[in-house]
């Protein structure tokens, strides 16, 4: 269930959390632009964490790219999900607890 006060009409397809950044490929609604949908999602996660990591919980800004219309969508979410086992932290994805794809 995607919760619309953090994500407004925008789509989650996958994400994957790391020790030190999160991944996602998300599908922009037509309400929100991706700074909105980001500082929402930021500001949303760092309130559930407040008790547990007082301070600051993420970073200032984000990097994005887009996918352009002839790009696979099911290959970038294989890119991002896979993001442990190209850090070495697993030997394979399934290992890796923090992650989700809508294609499973």
């Amino acid at each position: 269930m995607v919760d619309t006060a953090c994500w407004g009409d925008a789509c989650v397809l996958c994400w994957v959390l790391m020790p030190d950044h999160w991944h996602g490929l998300v599908k922009l609604g037509m309400r929100d632009g991706l700074s909105t949908v980001m500082n929402r999602f930021k500001g949303f996660t760092a309130r559930r964490l407040h008790c547990l990591q007082p301070g600051l919980v993420w970073g200032r800004g984000f990097h994005d790219r887009a996918l352009r219309c002839d790009e696979d969508i099911k290959a970038a979410a294989r890119y991002v999900v896979a993001n442990p086992l190209r850090a070495g932290l697993v030997s394979s994805v399934l290992d890796y607890p923090y992650w989700d794809c809508v294609w499973l």
